[in-house]
């Protein structure tokens, strides 16, 4: 067995993060664009000490129980809902995450499916690489920001970033939060709190901004798509099961909701037994949604620092030392 201790990195990462593990590890890269199946990311981390993960992993108790050893796992996400934060605990292995650097990038994308979605952007595109394009016709009128009220649900970071970055666009900005700003927060941000019925009855433009939890399961359901006004839009780039996308389709069948924009998708909540497997064919099929796959930090130099970052907290555990993004430090057993 190696001196050094064994990280396991689920998915691609840029060569100066091994390089930085390699200093004190072994490291086990994925050379590939490709999530590895269930079975092999298993094997490889069967004897590991930390393993590096992402999105589309799934730690649960039946892992940690295959992989005795396991010390650390670094997220290099935030949004830690795939990982069962209890079992980890219970098996004495510290769970990092990596807490602040996504914010700005998935603001700056959710205020750019905004314009794309109201703008008719993704039409517009598409008619001219079809060639129905020969000048100005007055057609695939959209709607514009200015005058329009914008509701957030939760104000955390990634709500308060894209609050801050809308300052300028002269619209009226509500939110709904059970914490909520002071006073003086509020008249700086020109922001106003309201009920969540209030919130969803008056905005235009509807964006949820929350963690995935049981109490945030389909947030946006049937019964929150129908007390929003006619025609509003949707905005999620926070979890998919925060919006519930078969009422989304028929929202949108009914001419009820103005358009849909998601970076984030059901299917890809794994911790639900119940999730959907694709998404829904009539999301798909309709003119009134914009999409992304799952973009929110796909920034060179941000994924680069949360890879950093994560790295980091990997090697300050395996050192005995409290990483920056620990949820359950002290718990990680010493190397046997």
């Amino acid at each position: 067995m190696s001196a050094k201790p064994k990280v396991v990195i689920t998915h691609w990462v840029h060569p100066e993060t091994i390089d930085l593990l390699r200093e004190q590890c072994e490291v086990v890269p994925n050379p590939t664009r490709e999530t590895l199946p269930k079975e092999e990311i298993w094997r490889r981390a069967a004897d590991a000490e930390a393993i590096m993960c992402f999105m589309p992993d799934r730690v649960d108790a039946a892992f940690l129980q295959a992989c005795p050893r396991l010390r650390v796992i670094g997220c290099a996400l935030k949004g830690y809902d795939n990982f069962d934060l209890d079992a980890c605990t219970r098996q004495s292995v510290c769970l990092t995450i990596v807490p602040d650097l996504l914010t700005v990038p998935t603001a700056e994308l959710t205020i750019g499916l905004l314009i794309a979605l109201m703008r008719k952007v993704i039409e517009g595109d598409r008619r001219i690489r079809n060639g129905l394009f020969e000048g100005w016709r007055p057609l695939l009128y959209g709607a514009g920001l200015e005058g329009r009220r914008l509701g957030l649900i939760g104000l955390g970071a990634v709500g308060r970033a894209i609050v801050r970055r809308l300052q300028g666009f002269d619209m009226t900005l509500c939110y709904t939060d059970p914490h909520g700003l002071d006073a003086e927060q509020e008249r700086r941000w020109a922001l106003t709190r309201l009920p969540l019925e209030e919130l969803l009855e008056t905005s235009d433009i509807i964006v949820p901004m929350v963690p995935l939890r049981p109490q945030t399961h389909h947030l946006i359901d049937a019964g929150a798509l129908a007390r929003m006004k006619s025609g509003a839009f949707l905005i999620n780039t926070a979890r998919g099961s925060v919006v519930d996308e078969a009422a989304v389709v028929d929202a949108l069948a009914a001419g009820r909701l103005g358009g849909y924009a998601a970076d984030v998708f059901e299917f890809e909540d794994w911790a639900r037994a119940d999730r959907p497997r694709a998404i829904a064919p009539g999301l798909l099929q309709s003119e009134r949604t914009v999409f992304t796959p799952h973009l929110g930090s796909a920034v060179t130099e941000v994924r680069q620092a949360i890879e950093r970052e994560a790295a980091t907290n990997i090697l300050h555990a395996l050192s005995g030392l409290p990483p920056q993004g620990a949820l359950n430090w002290p718990c990680a057993r010493a190397i046997d």
